[in-house]
């Protein structure tokens, strides 16, 4: 099983440095970004919140995954993980 615990500031990296994802501003203690789709993806950018907290719930985890674009909930997990 894939972890699922991960620190909002290892999913900004990720998400900052090897995904579509462009940090906007910081509103309080959650990082706003905002997300492009690839040319294969048929959405408009979304953005994306993300708390700055020592562990962030899976529901959370979720909806960060939904907002970047994620089809496979594991497989951005993994990705996560691998890249953290």
């Amino acid at each position: 099983m894939v972890t699922r615990d991960f620190s909002g500031e290892d999913i900004y990296k990720v998400l900052v440095n090897t995904g579509n994802v462009q940090h906007v501003r910081t509103t309080g203690d959650h990082l706003i970004l905002r997300w492009d789709p690839p040319a294969h993806h048929d959405t408009d950018a979304r953005v994306v919140a993300v708390p700055a907290h020592d562990s962030v719930s899976i529901g959370t985890l979720h909806d960060i995954a939904d907002d970047c674009g994620a089809e496979d909930f594991e497989a951005f997990c993994r990705w996560i993980d691998a890249n953290r």
